[in-house]
C-alpha cells in the first residue's frame, strides 16, 4: 500500500466513492454526493500541510481509500477526522487501520488536544475501529438528512500531552 496526498481528481475519486457506497448500502440521496464534494472542495481550497493531513491509499496505483484531518478550526473545537473511506474491493485488508493510525498520528505530532469525527448509527465496523482507538461517543442526534431519516453521532478521542 502507498500513502499519497492530493493529486489531480483526487476531489472525485472521494466524492464518487462516497456518492456511490452510501447510496447503494444506505441510500444516501444526492444531497449527500453535493455536500462532500463541495466540503471536500473547500478543504482541499485552503489546505494547510502545516495545519492539515490528507492522506490517499493506492495499492498497484488503484485508489483504496482515503482520510482527512482538518483542523482549521482545532482552538475551538479540535482536530476533525473526515472523508474516511475504503472502497469495497480493498476492505478486510487493514487499510482503514493503517489510514486511521496515520491520521491520529499525525494528530499527535502537532500536539492536538482532542480529534472528532461525525458519522451515523449502523456503521457497525467503522465503529468498532473509532472505539478500539479510543474514541468515545460524545453526542448523538436524530435527523432527517441526506433523504433518510437516521441517528447522527460525534466521536471524541482526547490526546496525551
Amino acid at each position: 500500500m502507498e500513502l499519497t496526498g492530493y493529486y489531480p481528481g483526487a476531489i472525485g475519486t472521494i466524492t464518487s466513492l462516497h456518492a456511490t457506497y452510501y447510496h447503494g448500502n444506505w441510500g444516501l440521496d444526492v444531497t449527500f454526493e453535493t455536500q462532500v464534494g463541495r466540503e471536500l472542495s473547500e478543504f482541499i481550497g485552503r489546505f494547510n500541510r502545516e495545519r492539515d493531513g490528507l492522506w490517499i491509499a493506492k495499492i498497484s496505483g488503484a485508489f483504496a481509500g482515503s482520510i482527512a484531518i482538518d483542523a482549521s478550526r482545532t482552538h475551538k473545537e479540535g482536530a476533525r477526522l473526515r472523508w474516511f473511506i475504503v472502497a469495497p474491493e480493498f476492505q478486510g485488508q487493514k487499510i482503514g487501520f493503517r489510514l486511521f493510525r496515520t491520521a491520529i498520528s499525525f494528530c499527535s505530532e502537532r500536539g492536538y488536544d482532542s480529534i472528532y469525527l461525525w458519522t451515523f448509527e449502523g456503521l457497525d465496523r467503522a465503529r468498532s475501529l473509532y472505539e478500539s482507538e479510543g474514541f468515545i461517543l460524545s453526542e448523538e442526534k436524530h435527523a432527517h438528512q441526506w433523504g433518510i431519516d437516521l441517528t447522527e453521532q460525534m466521536f471524541t478521542l482526547r490526546l496525551e500531552e
